[in-house]
């Protein structure tokens, strides 16, 4: 197989990596990719980005299949075209992508068909969404109706937080057109929980649970972020809540999207927050691609051969796959740089990566870092470029280190230690990834883990 993989963070290196470790995958070409991408074994990065670059590249390499990283293509409705060229494309097409690209479509999707969310209204000016906002308890939750990095959500302690981050979207333009729209929901505690399952149309795959750490800085403080590290699996997720998330969270999108005239294949990941007392939950939030940082752990933990795994999808065999997880805990750590995420700064060497160097036999090929050569620790780069053998970090999140263990704790212990050896200026990580995790309970959650399950379409 040849696999063409779209997009260039930390998740399209997990996507990337795994894929080459399919015995029937000969080459894996990732479009832009980074530099954790170039200095894989089968993977080389091809420049580009436009769809009909990509179309064409596609047809004269015979790629057999491609896989859509990030949100924007999607947005874009590249699996529309890709399509219309009879060209094999794993992702939902531009009306279902809607369920991310527009918090509005699907705050109004999920209340449509009774999928459990948190009150809502949605504004297209300051001044209704000021005056909603009189009327309502704090904390508050507004976001940004489009795509906005994962930076357009505020969770507002007070009324002029919450009145300054209106201003910002509607007289200061701070999201340009993603702030056309605005959301406003009541505030739900609980647990967060990453659901993510592949979806061919006909039939569902869960895959393993994670959860997410949005907030910049320790103990949940300071602002969201696009994630700041993620653990798998998520220990709250037990088998009745599982098969109540299928039932209750992703079926009702299938099926939706069925009364839409609308078909939806591709990854679908529903973000939850679920209420310890009564085991119950609401979804936050859809995506339409795996998640970053969840997909770096997930990926670790994978046994199965993932490009079978997206073959059978394209196929509408979905059924007839299982999906094998390693009995350990995974837990990623992304390493960001100075000022992320309102400023981020760039140009930062990296230090400490020791044998990103010359290839004594082959001088143009360098060589991947690994610590130790621990298989249970892998690093995924984001946000970095290489300069003449050099590597500078590139803005945003730039590294995801990944440490498995037998419990949350050796998996912590991995991957924190391993972080010791990197250094760049003014990096930020969180130093309590994981810690939500009960140590005493977390060997038991693993071997109790609902095995990912098929449900076939009603």
């Amino acid at each position: 197989m040849k696999i063409l993989v779209i997009g260039c963070g930390g998740r399209e290196h997990a996507i990337a990596w795994k894929l080459t470790q399919s015995q029937k995958v000969e080459q894996v070409f990732v479009a832009p990719g980074n530099p954790g991408t170039f200095l894989e074994p089968k993977i080389q990065n091809v420049e580009l980005s436009q769809i009909k670059q990509l179309i064409d590249f596609a047809k004269t390499n015979n790629i057999d299949f491609t896989i859509v990283g990030p949100e924007a293509p999607l947005a874009e409705g590249i699996v529309d075209e890709f399509r219309a060229h009879k060209l094999k494309i794993w992702g939902p097409n531009q009306y279902a992508a809607q369920l991310e690209t527009s918090k509005a479509f699907a705050k109004d999707f999920m209340a449509k068909y009774n999928i459990p969310t948190a009150k809502y209204q949605v504004f297209t000016n300051g001044q209704d969404a000021h005056n909603y906002l009189l009327t309502q308890k704090l904390p508050i939750v507004i976001k940004a109706d489009g795509l906005a990095a994962g930076k357009g959500v505020l969770v507002a302690t007070s009324t002029t937080e919450a009145a300054n981050f209106i201003n910002d979207i509607f007289s200061h333009n701070k999201f340009g057109n993603a702030g056309n729209k605005v959301v406003i929901e009541e505030f739900v505690s609980g647990v967060e929980a990453s659901f993510i399952v592949m979806i061919d149309g006909k039939n569902i795959l869960a895959l393993a649970t994670s959860q997410d750490h949005k907030r910049l800085l320790d103990n949940d403080e300071g602002p969201n972020t696009g994630g700041m590290g993620a653990y798998s699996p998520a220990p709250i997720v037990n088998e009745t809540l599982h098969q109540k998330i299928i039932e209750r969270a992703i079926q009702p999108v299938i099926d939706g999207m069925n009364q839409e005239g609308c078909i939806y294949t591709g990854f679908l990941y529903a973000g939850l927050m679920i209420d310890e007392k009564n085991h119950d939950f609401k979804v936050l939030e859809y995506n339409c691609r795996l998640g970053d940082p969840e997909t770096q752990p997930i990926m670790l933990r994978l046994k199965s051969d993932l490009a079978d795994m997206i073959d059978a999808g394209l196929n509408q065999q979905l059924d007839q796959i299982r999906a094998d997880w390693e009995d350990k805990f995974a837990l990623g750590v992304v390493l960001a740089c100075f000022g992320y995420p309102e400023h981020p700064r760039k140009d930062d060497i990296i230090t400490g990566l020791d044998s990103i160097s010359r290839n004594e036999l082959n001088p143009n090929q360098l060589t991947p870092y690994s610590s130790s050569l621990d298989p249970d620790i892998k690093i995924f780069h984001a946000g970095t470029k290489l300069v003449e053998h050099n590597l500078y970090t590139n803005g945003g999140r730039v590294l995801c280190v990944v440490g498995m263990g037998n419990d949350v704790s050796q998996a912590q212990l991995k991957a924190y230690e391993a972080i010791k050896q990197i250094k760049f200026e003014g990096m930020q990580y969180r130093h309590d990834i994981g810690n939500k995790c009960n140590a005493t309970n977390n060997t038991a959650a693993i071997n109790t883990e609902p095995t990912p399950i098929q449900a076939s379409m009603r």
